[in-house]
């Protein structure tokens, strides 16, 4: 399998490829990531005007659905499939490397839990308690997360993984967001 990495998908991105899927979650992160820093520079100046408060609602949307899925799909899904693809074989470097993305999915999702509440009072009209730095931190942290997964991980299971691992991957990822099976 060829991917367009890194944080691309092709055009025909869907639960059937789904690595393609996941580098295309990376995408949609980073426009994320770009949102919270410009509403960083925004508050400051104009407040919790209007557009702060459509920016800091979309992220809350994102963040609060789409990001969680992503992980759901990498650790019960991704993580386990490419970890049994190793069996019979070292599969201590995987290991590693699984394990430290799933210890910064719990840094991430610590960095979001600690900045929600601020984000979610700028989206209700109130600036005073959002965390710039704490936003600049998540950003950080979920760029350099994505350069790993998109370096090493989607290229290693791009490698590994056989057609069944991931089409059940891909149905797995369709279920959790309760979109049907096409006919």
């Amino acid at each position: 399998m060829n991917l367009p990495f890194p944080g691309a998908a092709g055009p025909d991105a869907s639960f059937e490829v789904p690595l393609e899927m996941l580098a295309a979650c990376h995408g949609r992160i980073e426009k994320q990531c770009r949102t919270l820093e410009r509403l960083a520079e925004h508050l400051p100046r104009h407040g919790a005007d209007a557009a702060a408060q459509e920016a800091a609602a979309a992220v809350l949307r994102y963040f609060d659905t789409a990001a969680v899925h992503h992980h759901e799909d990498e650790e019960q899904d991704l993580f386990p499939a490419l970890l049994e693809s190793m069996a019979g074989s070292d599969p201590v470097c995987l290991r590693e490397l699984t394990g430290a993305l799933l210890a910064d999915h719990q840094r991430i999702g610590a960095a979001w839990q600690h900045l929600r509440p601020g984000l979610a009072a700028v989206a209700a009209g109130d600036a005073a308690g959002f965390d710039a730095a704490a936003a600049l931190q998540l950003t950080a942290a979920y760029r350099a997360h994505i350069a790993r997964e998109e370096g090493e991980l989607l290229p290693m299971a791009a490698r590994l993984l056989d057609d069944a691992a991931l089409a059940r991957i891909g149905r797995a990822m369709r279920a959790r967001r309760g979109v049907a099976l096409p006919d």
